[in-house]
């Protein structure tokens, strides 16, 4: 195998999701404590990156053992199992070693926290697998934009706070909500590509449920919602002001990116693209949050309550 085809089955691009998530968590918890244990921001950091390779790897695989990625539809070069003849095994064995050492990780930093962290980290690895896996996985549901945001979003963002300021707080959960609908908007816009195939196959997302003509307003919604609660967190105070300014400077790009999205259209053959430009509206939307928490660190005296 080599180095290209094993980013096709981890599809490494997209680890740029479990990555902003880390960074927003690692300097909202500077912002809250004012320094943080490196050795705990590294393992945690590499845990979370060992998840989400694994919650992919097993995507992948499981996506081949029901033929959701029928050669008839697809169109994706990283989809090694269908184009390239990977074995499918090398897939599931890299998925469960991800997952191992995430697991031995997060004993080390679960002895160095608490026990609250092996119950999140437990729930998050089983979201993981069974978001592919199992009779009915949850990505062929509505539910699918709910779970990937949810723990990619909201739950990694607790961990970090968690390990890293030692607390566990309903604001945390509050100030995560942004980042979940972004990742949300990625997902949204990978199903409405795919309603063709994903009918085919039987599975029941949510842009199949809401048909092409609706699937595509699904997204601006969630990315639009993602910025907008940046903008009323930092006028409210929940956020440094920073947010607000941040989120209105970038919001003016995503808007052209959505709108060049609008022209594109949403197929199988246009899937390239449109992933490629969702990535791009999230790296903004993300960027105003990561620049915003810098500019506090960076100008302001206090810290975050």
């Amino acid at each position: 195998m080599t180095f290209r085809q094993f980013s096709g089955i981890v599809e490494l691009r997209t680890k740029i999701v479990s990555a902003s998530t880390y960074s927003i968590g690692l300097l909202y918890a500077l912002a809250v404590k004012g320094s943080v244990d490196p050795l705990k921001a590294l393992l945690l950091g590499v845990a979370g990156l060992l998840v989400d390779m694994g919650t992919t790897g097993f995507n992948t695989y499981f996506d081949w053992y029901r033929n959701v990625d029928d050669p008839r539809f697809n169109r994706e070069e990283a989809k090694v199992l269908i184009h390239e003849g990977v074995s499918p095994g090398s897939a599931l064995g890299i998925s469960l070693i991800c997952f191992g050492l995430a697991g031995a990780i997060g004993f080390a930093l679960t002895w160095m926290v608490g026990l609250p962290l092996m119950v999140l980290g437990l729930c998050s690895m089983l979201v993981g697998f069974f978001y592919s896996a199992g009779p009915k996985p949850i990505s062929s549901t509505p539910f699918g934009e709910l779970f990937a945001g949810g723990f990619l979003g909201s739950v990694y963002f607790c961990i970090c706070l968690y390990v890293l300021t030692g607390t566990i707080s309903g604001r945390f959960l509050l100030v995560s909500l942004p980042q979940t609908l972004a990742i949300a908007a990625i997902l949204s816009a990978n199903n409405a590509c795919d309603i063709e195939g994903d009918s085919a196959a039987g599975r029941w997302t949510l842009a199949v449920v809401l048909g092409k003509a609706l699937a595509p307003l699904l997204i601006y919604v969630e990315m639009g919602s993602a910025l907008l609660l940046l903008m009323i967190f930092g006028f409210s105070g929940i956020l440094p002001l920073y947010s607000a300014w941040c989120a209105m400077l970038g919001g003016i790009g995503v808007v052209f990116i959505l709108n060049r999205m609008h022209r594109i259209g949403y197929s199988h053959e246009t899937k390239g693209p449109i992933m490629g430009k969702i990535s791009l509206a999230f790296m903004v939307q993300s960027a105003a949050q990561i620049a915003a928490l810098s500019l506090m660190l960076i100008f302001s005296k206090g810290f975050l309550n």
